[in-house]
């Protein structure tokens, strides 16, 4: 192992302890600050401002990002990144509109556990873990969409915690919509390009797996600190 293969797997180790940290931040689902403010602050349609909220959403998302990163490692070319990504979109963009325009409750706890555990439902897929250890092969594509629904749903629980005038709703919400999957395109074109240049290397199929493990961690701290929460939330 050269020197450049010894400093990239040491990146790669040293990012368990970043996700720990990221872990115990808030969910990678909240929209807080001066953005919350102008959410609940916005009287009509307001268009281009809330296409930007939800492409920073997505951007800045990690959760969305982890588990679409474990969707696309092992797809080599765009145009099976292209309806891998158009599922999780669709799925998420249904619950999203349906969560907030159908006033769909759930608790934004449990949701974003199951979101966490997502990333780690991807990542173990990717090291072949079903088949190895379980004996089958999942659908792929329905669990991509199947998780979509999951991840829109989720943010839709953010959304509810804010006061949102019913005039220009409707428009609000589906241009804060198109927001995610325009962060979604330019955040999962930035990570194909350099995933493509990794896979030049020989490094690539070599680390493969610690990188998934790392994935998984990620999915599992998520989960756990999000259960946590949902299991010590005082009763009412």
């Amino acid at each position: 192992m050269n020197k450049l293969d010894t400093l990239r797997q040491i990146a790669v180790l040293c990012a368990i302890p970043l996700l720990a940290l990221v872990a115990n931040s808030a969910s990678g689902h909240t929209i807080a600050g001066s953005d919350a403010n102008f959410v609940q602050a916005t009287d009509g349609p307001a268009i281009f401002p809330f296409i930007y909220l939800g492409a920073k959403h997505m951007v800045t998302g990690y959760d969305h990002l982890l588990f679409l990163v474990g969707v696309i490692f092992f797809l080599y070319r765009p145009k099976h990144v292209v309806q891998y990504v158009t599922l999780f979109a669709i799925g998420h963009s249904i619950t999203l509109l349906l969560g907030v325009l159908g006033n769909l409750q759930v608790n934004a706890y449990f949701i974003d556990a199951i979101i966490g555990l997502s990333i780690v439902y991807k990542a173990f897929e990717n090291i072949d873990g079903f088949k190895r250890f379980l004996g089958f092969e999942p659908n792929t594509r329905v669990a991509v969409f199947v998780f979509g629904l999951f991840h829109g749903l989720g943010l839709a629980t953010k959304l509810q915690e804010f006061t949102i005038s019913d005039n220009g709703l409707v428009i609000n919400i589906i241009s804060f919509n198109i927001g995610v999957e325009i962060g979604q395109i330019l955040a999962l074109s930035a990570v194909f390009i350099l995933l493509s240049i990794w896979r030049t290397q020989a490094s690539y199929l070599r680390h493969a797996f610690v990188t998934n493990s790392v994935l998984m961690t990620g999915g599992f701290l998520l989960a756990g600190y999000q259960l946590s929460a949902f299991f010590l939330q005082p009763a009412y």
